[in-house]
C-alpha cells in the first residue's frame, strides 16, 4: 500500500512508464504495480532464483494482462540496459527482522553476521541495477528489516556513492508511519507493528540526477505468425491491439506499442514469460495455453461453462469433476463467471487441462 503512495507522489502514472521490479517473487508488488501503471506502460518483473521466478510467472498469468515481462536475471544483467527504466523498485533481500512478530522461524534464522551479509548484498544489488535507471528516474528501496545497516546506512551510502537525490514523502499522521532522518539528512519511512496494522517494513525514495547513455538497440529477431496460423488462432483469440509473435515454440500476444521493447529485452534478458502466451501449434492444430483462458484476449467464439463450487474445487485439484454443458470440445471452466482454465468435453468424459504444477494439493478445503 505504501509502495503505491510512494509512486503516486513521485511518478506521473498517467504517462507511459517503464518499471523494473527487481526482486519481485512471489508477485504481490508486481501485480499491484501493474494495476497502477497505464495500459501503455511496461513492467519488467524479475526474480533471480529460478524456482521463485516460476511462482512469479504463475501469479502474473493469473492477473491476465499483457504489458508485463517476467525475467530470471541477476541484478548485474540489467546494467546492460543503460538508462532504460523510469522506475526501479528494489525490495531487497534482507535479514527479516521485520517479520519477527508473525514468524518465529525468522527469529531463529536471524544473526548479526547474516544481517551484515544482507547489507553487503543490498549494496551490490543496488550498484548493479542503478545504471538501468534513466536520468530523472525514481528508485524505491525497501526492506523488511529494522537494522540501520540495511536501512539508514544504505540510504547515506547511496547518496555518497551515486548521483541521487533523496525524496521526502508526505505522510498522514493516521497511518502510523515513522519518518526517520539519517545523519546525512536523508529521509526514510519505518513501519512498527505496534503503531500500525502491518509487519516491520522500511522504505525510501530517490531521484536519479545523472545522465546515462541509452541502451544500444539491437537488430530485430521477431518471428510473426503466418497468415494461415493467424486464421486458425482467430477462432480462439481476439488480439485487439496485440501483435502475434512466435517465441520459442509458443505463440504470444505482445502489445503493439511494446513490441520493440519486448523484442529488445528478449535479446538481453532470460525471459520466461512476456505479454500473453496464447498457445502452440501441433501441425495445423492450435493448442490453447492456460494463460489465454486467464486473459481478456479470448475470442467470443470460445465457450464458457459455469461450475458449481464443489466441481470448481475438484477442477482446481485436477481431479475428475462434472459440468453441465450442451457443447463438446475445448472450453473454459468458470466459477462465479471467473475463468479457471481449460477443459475438453468429450462424449463420455471431461478432460481436465488445469496445469499440474498449479493444482491444489489439499484433499479437503
Amino acid at each position: 500500500m505504501f509502495l503505491e503512495e510512494a509512486l503516486k507522489q513521485t511518478v506521473d502514472l498517467l504517462k507511459p512508464v517503464k518499471v523494473l521490479d527487481l526482486c519481485a517473487a512471489p508477485g504481490g508488488k508486481s501485480t499491484h504495480l501493474q494495476s497502477l501503471i497505464s495500459k501503455d506502460s511496461l513492467l519488467v518483473s524479475n526474480e533471480v532464483i529460478r524456482q521463485r521466478s516460476n511462482i512469479l510467472k504463475d501469479n502474473i498469468i493469473k492477473w491476465g494482462t499483457s504489458n508485463v515481462l517476467v525475467s530470471n536475471n541477476d541484478p548485474k544483467d540489467f546494467s546492460k540496459l543503460s538508462g532504460y527504466f523510469d522506475v526501479l523498485v528494489i525490495d531487497a533481500p534482507c535479514s527479516g527482522s521485520g517479520l519477527f512478530r508473525r514468524d518465529e522461524e525468522a527469529i531463529n534464522e536471524w544473526s548479526e553476521s547474516n544481517m551484515m551479509l544482507c547489507s553487503s548484498r543490498q549494496r551490490r544489488i543496488l550498484a548493479d541495477a542503478l545504471p538501468s535507471l534513466k536520468d530523472g528516474g525514481v528508485l524505491i528501496y525497501s526492506t523488511c528489516s529494522y537494522s540501520k545497516e540495511e536501512d539508514e546506512e544504505i540510504l547515506d551510502w547511496l547518496i555518497s556513492e551515486f548521483e541521487l537525490e533523496n525524496l521526502q514523502l508526505t505522510l498522514n499522521e493516521e497511518w502510523g508511519i515513522t519518518e526517520i532522518k539519517t545523519e546525512k539528512e536523508n529521509y526514510g519511512y519505518r513501519f512498527w507493528p505496534y503503531k500500525l496494522k502491518g509487519e516491520g517494513f522500511f522504505l525510501s525514495v530517490f531521484k536519479k540526477t545523472a545522465s546515462e547513455k541509452p541502451a544500444f538497440q539491437t537488430k530485430s529477431k521477431l518471428k510473426l505468425v503466418s497468415k494461415k496460423q493467424k486464421e486458425i488462432i482467430g477462432n480462439w483469440v481476439n488480439p485487439g491491439d496485440s501483435e502475434l509473435v512466435i517465441f520459442g515454440n509458443t505463440v504470444y500476444a505482445w502489445p503493439k506499442n511494446l513490441i520493440n521493447d519486448y523484442d529488445f529485452l528478449a535479446q538481453h534478458l532470460k525471459t520466461i514469460y512476456s505479454g500473453t502466451a496464447l498457445g502452440s501449434f501441433a501441425h495445423d492444430k492450435f493448442i490453447p495455453d492456460h494463460s489465454l483462458a486467464m486473459s481478456n484476449l479470448c475470442s467470443e467464439k470460445v465457450i464458457k461453462t459455469e461450475l458449481s463450487k464443489e466441481n470448481a474445487i475438484a477442477y482446481l485439484q485436477r481431479k475428475d469433476f462434472e459440468a453441465t454443458t450442451a457443447f463438446k470440445g475445448m472450453q473454459i471452466a468458470t466459477f462465479n463467471n471467473y475463468p479457471t482454465g481449460w477443459m475438453n468435453v468429450l462424449q463420455n468424459r471431461i478432460n481436465n487441462y488445469y496445469p499440474k504444477e498449479l493444482r491444489i494439493l489439499k484433499d479437503k478445503i
